[in-house]
């Protein structure tokens, strides 16, 4: 039987540094509930098979998509579906809590140095 445990996100996100870089919170029905933090812009790519939700816990940043820009700000959260190209950008560090299949790779289709193959689990 596994432990059931709360995890407090804001004490979460104190516990790593760096950005770019998903750690594992949580999975649930082969999902991984991942928390990162964002600060400068990322690489356009997208997701053959994955859709990935984005939730704002603290900060803002612009998701770019290649025919809209969408501001997301704290409390708010995004969809994007499996396939559409996107980009997200932060001016400032943002922490972002996201929902997505287990296995997904960060940059998907695209391969570089932000790519995170090892992702971290939080204690």
């Amino acid at each position: 039987m596994s432990t059931i445990r709360k995890l407090n996100l804001l004490d979460a996100f104190g516990t790593f540094e760096g950005h770019w870089q998903p750690k594992i919170a949580g999975e649930l029905n082969g999902q991984h509930v991942k928390l990162v933090k964002f600060q400068g812009p990322f690489v356009w790519h997208h997701h053959e098979h994955e859709d990935e939700l984005f939730l704002v816990v603290r900060g803002r940043f612009e998701m770019e998509l290649r025919d809209q820009t969408l501001m997301l700000k704290e409390g708010e959260m995004v969809i994007i579906p499996r396939g559409v190209e996107h980009r997200p950008v932060a001016e400032q560090e943002v922490w972002v809590l996201l929902f997505e299949p287990a296995g997904t790779l960060n940059t998907g289709n695209v391969q570089g140095e932000l790519t995170a193959r090892e992702l971290g689990r939080l204690p």
